[in-house]
């Protein structure tokens, strides 16, 4: 066996992917990439079939890796593996089943062997490992998507911030971060409905689109400044698929920010989904690695 083996897995909320990563070297082994759609709709056996066919595959002509590192959206005891995932249509049916057990069982090894950790969490991870938070030493991590993903790197160690539900205008953050806002926002200003951000960017609508990404620039750079204030950083990521379209609100976001007397910078993510692989392969081994070590990807 070569002990210096581990899988890195992202479970998003339509599908997984797996890779190995060599300790040895820092790397990610390239033949061992895969990727498919997972039933988050479907029965039990279906997801948690779905799940261990790509980890599988992963190793299939490989050694056995001596570790399985998940990345796997909240809510969740990520230490006890129960998922508590409920009303995100996604994994309705694996509602406080554990997770480690189920996927030991099919993955024919001990539950010990599987990590889970939390997605955003684990995207900073990878971004300090070999991204772009390589070499500094205090991060705040956010993912832009479907939801709002937050995690902070203090003291060489990466933790879930949980910001998604901070009280923030008149509810919580993730209203007003994540993609259902631009749905929502674009829809008032022009009575037109798209399903995603995606969508909204192809309209070629660029007045309403300038609109409504500088607005958002504006809630991203004021949701920041309340956080900076109780927790300072010497840098901010950003990544998930709306980090994507990061030019059309990074000025509103840097001017919001400066407004207040906050000078942090604030970067896009520099490995897409290998960051979550990364981080979920090494998250909790900060004392076994060294993210300021030139490693190679």
């Amino acid at each position: 066996m070569n002990n210096s083996l581990m899988a890195g897995v992202d479970i998003g909320g339509s599908h997984i992917t797996a890779a190995l990563l060599d300790t040895a070297t820092g790397a990610i082994v390239p033949e061992t990439w895969q990727r498919n759609s997972v039933p988050a709709a479907g029965t039990v056996e279906e997801i948690i079939d779905a799940w261990s066919a790509v980890i599988r595959a992963s190793y299939a002509r490989q050694s056995t890796p001596v570790r399985i590192g998940i990345a796997m959206p909240g809510p969740f005891d990520y230490e006890e593996g129960i998922c508590y995932i409920r009303g995100q249509q996604k994994y309705e049916a694996l509602y406080g089943l554990n997770i480690k057990e189920l996927l030991a069982e099919r993955l024919g090894c001990s539950k010990d062997k599987i990590r889970l950790t939390n997605d955003a969490a684990c995207f900073l991870q990878g971004e300090v490992f070999a991204g772009a938070a390589k070499g500094h030493a205090a991060v705040i991590g956010l993912t832009l998507g479907t939801g709002l993903g937050s995690a902070t790197f203090f003291q060489h160690h990466v933790e879930d911030a949980a910001w998604w539900n901070a009280p923030f205008k008149e509810s919580i953050a993730e209203d007003y971060l994540s993609s259902r806002w631009f749905v929502h926002r674009y829809q008032l200003l022009t009575s037109h409905s798209v399903p995603n951000v995606q969508q909204l960017l192809n309209t070629g609508d660029e007045k309403n689109i300038r609109y409504v990404f500088d607005e958002f620039g504006v809630n991203l750079g004021t949701f920041l400044q309340q956080r900076l204030r109780e927790q300072p950083a010497e840098l901010i990521i950003i990544g998930g698929n709306i980090a994507q379209a990061f030019s059309l609100f990074e000025k509103t976001l840097h001017d919001t920010l400066r407004i207040s007397g906050i000078q942090t910078p604030v970067k896009q993510a520099i490995l897409g989904e290998q960051a979550a692989l990364i981080g979920a392969a090494t998250a909790g081994l900060e004392g076994k690695f060294n993210p300021h070590e030139k490693y190679h990807y």
